[in-house]
């Protein structure tokens, strides 16, 4: 039976949410012992740490920094990724709500990196509550002079998917129109206003005080050599356990599912488990025994991104599911580049006529070819991965779709 390892979560009851119970519990001794290292030396153990990425793309967090930091202008920028938008992820508002110190401390220590002295946390519009627990614990800080003089602003999104792509995060803080920026340049070279800015996930940033203080061979200790520490999980669906968890990166999904979620509910079948979110890829059975490390995941065509892990069971309609999905990202495509604009319109056009028993064999190829396309022609992260779940549901459920063609 595996067990739950928790480094991020608070243990089981344990309070960190205020200034002074951080603090007893160690809080804010990293940045103490950050700001009296080297920059460079310090980006360079965020660096051998094999910290990725916690919120889709899974990049080196040390080698983002180190790109900042070789820019000689002023000032730069450390935003915090709190657009939470996936359907069925909600690790980061545990995060903000049960450790905002943690992440407040991760956020200032990057900042001494790089050389910034002013913070964003870019938090979603329905997440009003959460932006109330980060603001105290800002006023916290900044009363108790513990950030010194990095400062820290919440902004807070309308609710766009998109929003959840850096660059487009940056063009809402700026008061415009959230949507992705073409590339190059970097936002780490030139982000918000122009100037040097590193974007990192909740999570992610969230990890940084506990690699300063306890070295970054710890962390590399933990779980995937490739993609070490551990995972924050969300699970949903037809588990018997819809929970949040922490494992090691190296489990396997069908660890997660069967032993961390006590397996399908009701002594149903397992079918399919989609993980990372709405644009994640769809596993079947057969691929369970894969470990959710993120180079693991990507071997089978699948992600590991915000978390989410959405179970089905026999009794579900896959085409059916799919469909709903690019429903959605029809809405939530912002328009701007021409592959997602109109590829996710199409994509859902289609599928509403398979899924409504009004489909052609030739929706199947033509589906494959449209997906393939804009997999590679999207201008960001969204309608690069909005083919996805298309794309691995035709590769592993086909029949289900052929049994609904005209």
């Amino acid at each position: 039976m595996a067990e739950e390892m928790r480094v991020l979560l608070p243990q089981e009851n344990e309070n960190l949410t205020d200034l002074q119970s951080y603090i007893n519990a160690g809080g804010y001794k990293a940045l103490e012992k950050a700001r009296s290292t080297d920059r460079l030396s310090l980006i360079e153990e965020v660096k051998k740490s094999g910290l990725r990425g916690r919120g889709g793309a899974g990049f080196n967090a040390g080698m983002k920094w180190q790109f900042s930091y070789s820019v000689e202008t002023e000032p730069k920028y450390v935003v915090c990724n709190a657009d939470e938008g996936e359907p069925g992820t909600y690790k980061d508002r545990v995060l903000m709500q049960t450790v905002p110190h943690r992440i407040l401390e991760g956020m200032a220590i990057c900042g001494y990196a790089i050389g910034a002295r002013q913070g964003y946390i870019y938090c979603r519009g329905e997440y009003p509550f959460v932006v109330e627990t980060l603001n105290q614990a800002i006023k916290e800080a900044k009363d108790s002079g513990v950030l010194g003089d990095f400062d820290i602003e919440v902004r807070m999104g309308a609710g766009a998917y998109v929003c959840g792509e850096e660059s487009a995060l940056i063009e809402s803080i700026e008061g415009h129109r959230g949507e992705p920026r073409f590339k190059p340049p970097f936002p780490p070279v030139k982000g918000l206003w122009g100037q040097p800015t590193i974007v990192n996930n909740v999570e992610t940033l969230a990890y940084i005080p506990l690699i300063v203080e306890k070295g970054a061979d710890w962390f590399k200790s933990i779980g995937a050599p490739s993609y070490p520490g551990t995972k924050l999980l969300t699970l949903t669906g037809d588990v018997v356990e819809r929970k949040i968890i922490e494992v090691p990166t190296n489990v396997t999904i069908r660890q997660v599912i069967y032993d961390y979620g006590k397996g399908i509910r009701d002594g149903k079948k397992f079918k399919a488990v989609q993980i990372g979110g709405t644009s994640g890829g769809f596993i079947p059975e057969e691929l369970l025994d894969t470990a959710i490390d993120f180079d693991s995941m990507s071997a089978i065509g699948a992600t590991l991104g915000s978390g989410a892990v959405f179970v089905m069971d026999e009794t579900r309609d896959i085409v059916d599911v799919v469909e709903r999905i690019t429903k959605f990202f029809e809405h939530e495509s912002c328009g701007k580049c021409i592959p997602c604009r109109e590829g996710t319109k199409r994509m859902h056009e289609m599928m509403e006529r398979i899924n409504h028993g009004k489909g052609s064999g030739d929706d199947l190829g033509k589906l494959e070819r449209l997906g393939t396309v804009m997999s590679r022609a999207c201008l960001c992260g969204l309608g690069q991965a909005a083919p996805a779940p298309v794309l691995t549901t035709l590769g592993h459920f086909r029949e289900e779709y052929q049994a609904k063609l005209n």
